[in-house]
């Protein structure tokens, strides 16, 4: 089917998804969109998308359909189940799951797009929430080379960056690796930032020395100053999605007999800032959840 004819459906209007499809729209693509939340369906069809009531309807509507999802729980529901997608999208169609999954789930979808004769692209999202608002996020994309070619025009809609990582399940497995270092940050930013804190050193100066130095790092170079240390826990991703993420790594790093302890260790962090009431909070308050182990008030960066 030419691309340029595709309806594209969109499902999973959270907090990264509902700014990722209105950019789709915004770029004139049309497009169909289902959440069972109804605000941000709301907020697309003030932007002249159609809405559908089910994963079917959006199937049935839909040439390339797009789902961003909390998990492979909610994936695999949605795309595999007796009223999901696969059983209501014509052969010749494309899948493409932008959800951070672990690689047996996006194999299995994979494997059943094949069987059906539909394409399918795994392409998790990189950056943040207000990324992908702006219609810059990153992506890394798993594709044959006529499906990446199909879906690059919705990825360059709503990001900047677009990296094709190679077959199906390589950008799940990408997604894994990058998330596995941007989580860890937040828990290795957190212990380092709070030490200075209790040491009585100035936050403002405490920047300007590590941003001088290797210690630098992106959770603390761009996001932290825009998130916990301007005093906004309010989350673009949660402590809770963080953790969710570090046990899929964990698991598919077991699966490929790759020790990573640092990673284990980390996820019992975020297991015990959930446990204390932080899940809900963006994973840079981290450091918050860290001082308030060490009974200090945490830093934040002076207002101007």
């Amino acid at each position: 089917m030419d691309q340029a004819r595709d309806r594209i459906g969109f499902i999973g209007l959270g907090r990264m998804g509902c700014g990722m499809a209105s950019n789709i729209r915004r770029k004139q693509f049309p497009l169909t969109v289902h959440d069972i939340a109804p605000g941000p369906v709301a907020a697309l069809e003030a932007l002249g998308a159609a809405s559908a009531g089910s994963a079917a309807a959006v199937a049935k509507a839909s040439d390339v359909v797009l789902t961003m999802l909390p998990g492979p729980k909610e994936v695999q529901a949605l795309v595999l189940g007796g009223e999901g997608i696969l059983a209501n999208l014509a052969p010749g169609s494309v899948v493409m799951d932008m959800s951070t999954v672990d690689p047996e789930t996006t194999d299995a979808l994979a494997a059943a797009c094949a069987a059906k004769g539909i394409g399918f692209v795994d392409a998790p999202v990189g950056r943040l929430a207000w990324h992908a608002d702006r219609g810059e996020s990153l992506f890394m994309v798993g594709a044959s080379e006529a499906d990446f070619a199909r879906v690059k025009p919705l990825l360059e809609a709503m990001g900047t960056t677009v990296h094709h990582c190679g077959g199906p399940g390589a950008g799940t497995r990408s997604k894994l690796v990058n998330n596995y270092l941007a989580i860890i940050l937040c828990q290795l930013n957190a212990e380092a930032l709070s030490l200075a804190t209790a040491f009585g050193l100035d936050l403002e100066k405490t920047l300007e020395v590590l941003h001088g130095t290797t210690a630098t790092n992106g959770q603390l170079k761009v996001n932290w100053p825009n998130k916990v240390l301007a005093g906004d826990i309010v989350p673009g991703f949660s402590i809770d999605l963080a953790h969710k993420d570090l046990s899929l790594i964990v698991q598919a790093a077991n699966a490929a007999k790759v020790t990573l302890p640092v990673a284990a260790i980390a996820r019992e962090a975020f297991s015990s800032a959930r446990g204390r009431g932080w899940g809900q909070k963006d994973f840079s308050a981290m450091l918050d959840a860290q001082c308030q182990l060490a009974g200090i008030e945490p830093p934040r960066l002076k207002k101007a």
